[in-house]
């Protein structure tokens, strides 16, 4: 067996087929089992690590790609900043989930805010983390409802509706926003409601454009700041 690589190095497999993903962690051995984990599945490649925000940002740009796996306390540029500024400067950004130790840690809420896909636990099981993956790149969001909401709480929101936009969103599109918020796939909302999955992507676009979110995520968070996603909810 290979050593692992360093910050920076990928494992040469970046040229094949699959999912590109890029590690940012400043614990070496974190990196190191995320990337066994994954380069094991025929269709994850883990093309660049990166031990800081900075690093991050750079191998982002450089590589392109599709995922970033992103730890939120690094040294200098932490994973919310990284992640603003990937989201802020890149034509077509990779997918960002955020890595923690803590679902309840506030720097979760921050990068969710800031634009990240949705959030995954350190102590999270192997299938998990090829699961996340997965799912984000293709353009589903990573939310644990519970934790989202308090996290949410915590963060003052949740209070009496207070967004321009709730009025403007149609019955239909209400309720798609808040089946988004427990966490379903547009698949599995196209299944409870029995209608076609492009008739709910049409939904979630209208959803997205009506909150001035980028994507689920950021819609979600923004229906719990304006009040239109109560505590219990």
């Amino acid at each position: 067996m290979t050593a692992p690589a360093g910050p920076g190095q990928g494992n040469g497999a970046g040229s094949g087929a699959g999912l590109r993903v890029v590690v940012a962690d400043d614990e070496r051995m974190v990196r190191t089992a995320l990337r066994v984990i994954l380069d094991a599945e025929p269709d994850l490649n883990v093309v660049g690590e990166a031990a800081s925000g900075a690093e991050a940002l750079s191998l982002v740009r450089a590589l392109a790609p599709d995922v970033v796996l992103m730890d939120v306390r690094m040294p200098g540029i932490d994973g919310i900043r990284a992640t603003e500024q990937i989201l802020a400067t890149m034509a077509e950004p990779p997918r960002i989930v955020v890595v923690t130790t803590f679902e309840n840690d506030s720097y979760v809420y921050d990068a969710l805010r800031a634009g990240a896909a949705g959030f995954l636990l350190k102590r999270a099981h192997p299938e998990e983390l090829i699961g996340a993956v997965r799912l984000v790149a293709r353009g589903d969001s990573l939310l644990f409802p519970a934790a989202v909401r308090a996290l949410a709480a915590a963060h003052g929101a949740g209070g009496p509706a207070t967004a321009s936009w709730a009025a403007r969103l149609t019955d239909r599109e209400a309720e798609v926003l808040r089946l988004m918020a427990t966490g379903l796939s547009n698949h599995e909302i196209s299944e409870r409601l029995g209608v076609g999955p492009q008739t709910v992507k049409t939904h979630v676009a209208a959803v997205l454009a009506k909150t001035g979110s980028r994507d689920r995520t950021q819609a979600v968070i923004a229906a719990y700041e304006g009040g239109f996603l109560m505590k219990k909810s």
